[in-house]
This record gives structure tokens, sequence and C-alpha cells, in this order.
């Protein structure tokens, strides 16, 4: 069974790939959110004729052949690029299989507990402790995440005193037992870093995510030495090399790659393998309800090490809305993967059919 052909469908944000054998069978993946059309020709030009003709079943080896060809490339639109094949060839090898993507990989379907993740920072405390209060009630929840600091931020907050409000507003609403987890997206050098982490431990924090810029390891790795309050990270990071790295030097507690941008499942269940023989957790990064989400829940439904919570935005935004069917809900507090084979979904024919459209296929 050998891929013939490779569909990309774009709107810009966010592109889902087609992939078509000699015989007609066909699978369905998603490249990374945000620039989607750049990546999907990246795809076409740099991927897809090492793609086609190819044997489905000799597609992992194929994997790192596609980044050795691309060693000038060797980055995030390469990665993104394979992710959206590599993501469409494991819902294909499900469907063959009659078999759901997480037991393909080892797993069986469940339902995985979440935590709201919380996109914004333009939120004040208050408004932000009240609708996690809101939240815990409405959909059952556990756990939440919510935004500190600034995004790249150099050590500014959103606003002066608004990660101290916030931290405090948030413990206080939900209450002592519940987890609660904060993301920092880069924003500290270290020293900044571990201030605001003693803050966190004095609120209980389960995790602090991105402390310091992520291509920053060795930031990050000092942070975690001092602090008792595990970090978590890694969502950024495609090169399996630095992954080695980060784990190795002990500079995050808890990984997080993300399906789409580190190459797909199959890269990303290296990092789970690689995180597991060193005793650490694995929750993969999924910030969006686009398809991303839907991998990162079969990816905990497989791997021994998962981390334990699923990411579940409470924010999704417009263009990842109505993409697929059935959608993920949340119900108390879990998510159920999808029945059916594959990924358990269908892409939205409507959605396909106003998006713009590549191919690529054998001659």
């Amino acid at each position: 069974m050998k891929i013939s052909r490779i569909e990309t469908y774009t709107d810009g944000t966010i592109a889902f790939v087609r992939l078509v054998t000699d015989d007609g069978a066909e699978g369905f993946g998603q490249i990374a959110p945000y620039n989607a059309d750049i990546a999907a020709a990246v795809l076409h030009r740099q991927v897809a004729p090492h793609v086609l003709g190819t044997e489905v079943e000799q597609f992992d080896d194929l994997v790192d052949t596609l980044f050795d060809r691309n060693h000038k490339f060797p980055w995030s639109y390469v990665a993104r690029a394979v992710g959206g094949v590599d993501t469409a060839v494991w819902d294909l090898r499900g469907k063959e299989a009659n078999k759901s993507v997480c037991e393909l990989l080892g797993g069986a379907p469940r339902a995985i507990a979440a935590y709201g993740s919380s996109m914004r920072r333009d939120i004040t405390p208050a408004q932000e402790a009240e609708r996690l209060k809101r939240l815990a009630g409405e959909e059952g929840f556990g756990a939440f995440k919510i935004r500190i600091g600034s995004e790249c931020g150099r050590d500014r907050d959103a606003w002066p005193g608004r990660t101290e409000q916030i931290v405090s507003a948030c413990r206080e609403a939900i209450g002592p037992d519940m987890a609660l987890l904060v993301d920092a997206n880069s924003c500290y050098a270290p020293a900044r870093a571990i201030e605001v982490g003693r803050l966190l431990e004095d609120h209980s924090v389960g995790h602090f995510e991105e402390p310091c810029p992520y291509w920053e390891l060795e930031w990050t790795a000092e942070v975690a030495a001092v602090l008792d309050v595990p970090i978590a990270g890694g969502e950024q990071d495609n090169d399996l090399a630095q992954w080695r790295r980060m784990i190795r030097m002990d500079a995050v507690d808890i990984v997080q790659p993300d399906v789409c941008y580190v190459g797909g499942i199959t890269r990303a269940m290296r990092v789970a393998k690689m995180a597991e023989q060193a005793g650490k957790p694995c929750v993969p990064h999924s910030a969006n309800l686009s398809m991303v989400t839907l991998f990162a829940l079969h990816l905990l439904a497989a791997i021994p090490n998962a981390g334990d919570y699923l990411e579940f935005t409470i924010d999704n935004p417009d263009w990842a809305t109505n993409l697929f069917a059935p959608a993920l809900e949340v119900r108390d507090g879990t998510v159920a993967v999808p029945e059916g084979p594959g990924w358990g979904v269908t892409v939205s024919p409507a959605w396909l059919d106003g998006a713009s459209r590549q191919v690529s296929e054998l001659d």
C-alpha cells in the first residue's frame, strides 16, 4: 500500500492533510496552526517528493530520512510539515486496522482527566478567579492553568503586580485542594523566575511552565535546580537532540511535546519514551481545539508515563471551531477518546470545501 497522493487544505491559520494510497485508502492529519499555509508549501516542496511512492508500513523509518533530506532546514516548518503527513499516516493505519490510534500505540480508548487551560492575560485577577470557580462547577474541572508574566516578557508582567494578584485570587477561588498550574511563556530570567517560583510554592502551585525563554536551557535548569515546584516545558521544541539535552540536564520535570510542532505522533512518542526512561511524566501541549488536542488525547491514552491531565483550553479561538465531528467535550472534568478507527473523527466537508487545496501526486 503506497502513498500516491498528498493533499493540503488551508485557510492560512490551519491546514489539514489528506493522504491517499494506490488502493484508495485515506487518512487525515493536521499541520500545526498559525502560518499553516507556509508549512503546507514546505510540505509540497520539501517533504512530499520523499513521501510519494513510499509504503505506508515503512513510514516510521522514513521520518528520520525526511529530516536528513532537509538538513539545511531541520527546524520548525519542516517539523510542522512532517507532522501533518505523520498524523495522516496514523489515521490511515487505524482505519485500515479498524483500531483507534491509541490502540495502535499500545493503549486503549478511555476518558482522560482534563485541566481547564486559560490563554488570557487581558483578564483581571478577579475575573479569572470567578470564571475558574464557575467552570469547576459547570464542567467539573479538577485543575486549571493560568497565565502569569507576559509572553517573552523580559521580566515584565502584563501589568504591574498582576502575577502576584492572580495567583492569590485563583487559589482562593478554587480552594486548597484543586490543582493550580501556571504558564509564564518564556517571561523570566533566572533571578525573577526563582522569585516568582517562591510565590508559587507558597500557593501550592502544581507546575511552573516555561519560566525562562525556552531556548535558554541552562537558565531553565538553574531554576529547576532551586525550586520545589515542578518545572514544565518543551512545547516549542522540535529537535530530538535538544529534547535529549533538556531531559539529561533536568531542565524540566514535566515534558510537554506538541504533536504538531515536534513532527507528529512518531516523534512525540520518542520524546515520551525519553521522558519515561528518565522518570518524568509527559503532558502534551494542546492549546486549542483543533486536532492537536485530539492527538494529545490519543497519546495520553497510550503512554505509561502520562501526566495527570489533558490540556483543554477554555478560550478556543473561532478558527478552531467546527473543524471535525464529533467535537471534543468535557464531561465531569474528563474528555473521552472518540470511538471509531484512526482519530475517530471526520473532518468537516464544509470546511474543506472552503479551503485552498494543493495536491502532490505520483506521475
